[in-house]
């Protein structure tokens, strides 16, 4: 029940004929480019999310030891106070 073979050939011969094969390279080629320029946002943002996580786990370890400096300072004066 699917489009055939013949039923597709036919619907380009139509296309060409009403576009002119001329429109329809131009058009091609601003279709490749349209999603040339998606795919290099997308990758751009997956970079740039990758990025932020990375970024974020490292100042989560950094927070992390200055909460460790922090205390261990404290409990060393703790320890000198007492």
């Amino acid at each position: 029940m699917g489009i055939s073979v013949w039923q597709l050939l036919i619907l380009l011969a139509v296309v060409i004929l009403i576009f002119g094969t001329k429109k329809l390279k131009n058009v091609g080629g601003d279709l490749g480019s349209a999603i040339k320029g998606f795919k290099s946002a997308v990758k751009d943002g997956d970079d740039n999310k990758q990025n932020k996580v990375e970024q974020s786990s490292a100042e989560s370890a950094d927070t992390e030891s200055v909460k460790a400096e922090s205390v261990k300072a404290e409990s060393t004066k703790n320890t000198d106070n007492v």
